[in-house]
């Protein structure tokens, strides 16, 4: 059920972020940036995969907790970081990052 939500997660962000590009700058870039966030998305879950393989056994923290939603889990974690930063033009309310 994590996995699940995790992945709707990623489906919701996808689409705002698709609209937002094609809003702003066009369907090029927009279908770029979705490309750009699969890719994070698989090649980041699959080198957190290997790496945790090390750490963590199969069954992980618990039935509903395992290895799997562990990596689906840190990885989320990693991207919201990163997508914080890589797109807060989009976030403020100018279109332009704040000045102090």
């Amino acid at each position: 059920m994590i996995n699940v939500f995790i992945f709707l997660l990623h489906l919701i962000f996808i689409g705002f972020i698709f609209y937002k590009k094609y809003k702003s700058e066009g369907t090029g870039d927009a279908v770029i940036n979705v490309v750009l966030i699969l890719v994070i998305f698989t090649v980041g879950w699959s080198l957190l995969a290997f790496v945790l393989k090390f750490f963590v056994p199969a069954q992980g923290l618990g039935k509903e907790f395992n290895r799997d939603t562990l990596t689906l889990t840190l990885l989320t974690i990693g991207e919201f970081f990163f997508y914080r930063i890589y797109y807060a033009p989009l976030f403020t309310s100018s279109g332009k990052e704040k000045q102090s």
